[in-house]
């Protein structure tokens, strides 16, 4: 019997879109690193008061004889503060835990929104054109003139402290960016085939909007929504270290950051140091996994 195998017979193996996409992303080690930390990062976040080692915001667990206490210490209970702990006694660890829970909610729930209205308004902009059109981008263009961390003080200071406050001061802020991003996309689609075709068999406006130019719209939207989504985590944690973000009851990293930086003179580096490091890890790997995804959608950006 022969030992030739006949590959004729063998069919070719097809990748799916799906497949190959994957393949493409995770042909950057560093990328594919990025993404195991983020996705780290998220499950820290999710599942923070069931892995924290205590509930830094329970009264009845935090003492004050443990406040400034450095990393390794350890309280008359046996409990061993890893990273430290705060002014108010509160174990740094789980605070940082709890507090991507809130910089992450806040950051990735601006986004959503600010997507859905900015894809809404540049989509909108795009298919009817002319004045509709000209209106629009006058007033994505005064907004974008603005520097963002202005327009956010201003917000936030009409609105007032707390988590929905802030989040619909980001979102008005970062709205602009979707909405230019999606009208240059749908410009392009617009004269194509099949708008053309979905335009003369009458389909209502908000279905040629949404089920043909949208779809199509997709890859440079979830780019761009990456990178906002880890400028809206740095933009809150500026105004919370600025003492504009959040209350003390609703604690972020840049909360815990300015917690600690009074205490930066006198030696208690840990306290800022931490949530720190925390924070830069989380806005580096989100940027990380967005170039990688600007790469791989974008077929002329590969190498």
């Amino acid at each position: 019997m022969s030992d030739v195998v006949d590959t004729a017979a063998v069919p070719p193996r097809v990748e799916t879109p799906l497949q190959r996409f994957a393949a493409d992303f995770f042909e950057s080690r560093l990328a594919a690193a990025a993404l195991v930390v983020l996705l780290t990062i998220i499950f820290i976040a999710v599942f923070a008061p069931w892995i924290s080692p205590t509930n830094p915001y329970d009264l009845a667990k935090v003492s004050i004889f443990d406040a400034r206490q450095p990393p390794g210490a350890e309280n008359l209970d046996g409990l061993t503060f890893l990273l430290g702990t705060d002014g108010a006694g509160r174990d740094l660890l789980s605070s940082i835990f709890y507090g991507l829970r809130i910089s992450l909610g806040v950051g990735i729930a601006s986004g959503v929104i600010a997507l859905c209205l900015g894809a809404s308004v540049g989509l909108t902009a795009a298919y009817y054109g002319g004045r509709v059109d000209t209106v629009i981008m006058r007033l994505v263009d005064i907004q974008l003139s603005f520097p963002a961390i202005l327009v956010a003080l201003i917000l936030i200071s009409a609105l007032g402290k707390g988590v929905d406050k802030i989040t619909v001061a980001l979102v008005i802020v970062q709205w602009a960016y979707y909405a230019r991003t999606v009208r240059a996309s749908a410009l392009v689609e617009r004269s194509k085939e099949y708008v053309e075709a979905a335009t003369c068999l009458a389909l209502p406006p908000r279905r040629i909007l949404f089920r043909h130019l949208l779809p199509n719209c997709l890859p440079p939207l979830i780019v761009v929504g990456t990178v906002q989504t880890a400028h809206a985590i740095s933009l809150e944690a500026t105004l919370s270290f600025l003492g504009l973000g959040l209350p003390a009851t609703e604690p972020s990293l840049g909360l815990l950051i300015a917690n600690g930086f009074e205490y930066m003179l006198s030696g208690s580096y840990w306290i800022s140091f931490f949530p720190g490091i925390a924070l830069l890890i989380t806005i580096v790997a989100i940027n990380l996994v967005g170039d990688q995804l600007r790469d791989v959608l974008n077929p002329r950006l590969q190498k």
